[in-house]
């Protein structure tokens, strides 16, 4: 053994390496110190640093009085303890409470590799040492979750569409926000007429007018529809009831988009849940597509009995196109008397005797 390690058995400084969290004293310790230096001082820079201070303290120990000798003998049980656990000093004051460099020694090392001990002391827990499961680092964590992750109380439901009466529907048509034509309105146009009517009159949605007048066709179509419902004894006010698909003016008067009608048809259908009419007629090819759920050609749709929640169904054109195509004018005329018929074969025969 050579004699700076001897040395610093002798004065108790020698390196000890022990479990977290547990401190090993007395002959445990000691036992361990020469392993733990020899493995440590391997390092080229730790032997300029440390080992120099501790050949000068084996000289001095060499040479020293009696009262050196005491001190030696009163480290042997405690100086391993005290060398780890002693209040260290700032980089520079080179020396611990008591005189010996134990500070300075137990900042410059990095403990090896723990060896067996032999020793039958009971551990006891290190001041200074961190317990083995830390969990320091849920410090910093808040101590309430963040305002987003905040359970928010739900508001209040409001009640289904299928469930509204007519002021209550028409409320609610006055006011939704469901899809973002909403956005550029001037009035949403909710429909018009008789609401026990037997006649229901659907189209597609509400054009420049309409949206600023809050009423489905008006205008000159408006005019010309109302000549074809004069032609049948029919008024707008009797016996005919009149909405749209779509209950808002689409920019530019486009097309609705899918998602446009299926947020809206949950009114259209609550319309005709309470109208209960005996005959739908489907004014123009979009609303026609839109109530039977098809993409074929309106000449094909025409000249048949389709059926829509249950009730029958006719398609003709619409009165905007008949004002752009007067030839079609007879065709529409022969949609309005197929519409007649199969009314009066639903049970409208009282209405016309009267």
């Amino acid at each position: 053994m050579a004699l700076h390690e001897s040395a610093m058995e002798e004065l108790g400084l020698a390196l000890r390496w022990v479990r977290r969290g547990t401190a090993q004293t007395g002959a445990g310790a000691v036992a361990q110190a020469p392993a733990a230096l020899e493995a440590v001082t391997d390092s080229t820079a730790l032997r300029a640093e440390v080992v120099a201070p501790v050949r000068s303290l084996a000289q001095e120990s060499a040479h020293g009085s009696a009262q050196g000798a005491t001190y030696r003998a009163g480290q042997t049980d405690h100086g391993a303890v005290q060398g780890r656990d002693a209040p260290q000093h700032a980089e520079g004051d080179g020396a611990s409470g008591d005189g010996a460099p134990a500070a300075r020694f137990t900042q410059s090392t990095r403990p090896a590799p723990a060896e067996p001990s032999t020793s039958t002391s009971t551990p006891t827990p290190s001041a200074s040492a961190p317990p083995e499961d830390d969990f320091a680092w849920f410090d910093d964590l808040p101590a309430q979750p963040p305002t987003e992750a905040r359970m928010v109380p739900a508001e209040r439901a409001e009640p289904s569409v299928e469930t509204l009466d007519w002021d209550v529907l028409a409320e609610r048509v006055a006011a939704c926000e469901r899809c973002r034509l909403c956005e550029k309105r001037t009035n949403t146009v909710f429909g018009v007429g008789d609401r026990n009517a037997d006649w229901m009159l659907i189209g597609e949605a509400p054009g420049e007018n309409e949206d600023r007048l809050g009423e489905p066709f008006v205008g000159q179509a408006g005019k010309l529809l109302d000549n074809m419902l004069g032609s049948l004894a029919l008024a707008r006010d009797t016996n005919v009831y009149i909405a749209n698909v779509i209950k808002c003016r689409p920019p530019g008067n486009r097309n609705p988009e899918p998602d446009e009608v299926a947020r809206c048809e949950p009114y259209l259908q609550r319309q005709v849940a309470l109208v209960k009419p005996k005959l739908i007629v489907a004014l123009g090819r979009f609303a026609a597509q839109s109530l039977l759920k098809t993409d074929a050609s309106i000449s094909s749709l025409r000249g048949r009995v389709h059926t829509y929640e249950g009730v029958p169904v006719i398609v003709t054109y619409h009165p905007a196109y008949l004002l752009r195509s007067l030839p079609d004018k007879a065709k529409a005329w022969t949609d309005l008397c197929l519409a007649r018929d199969t009314w009066l074969q639903a049970g409208g025969a009282g209405a016309a005797a009267s």
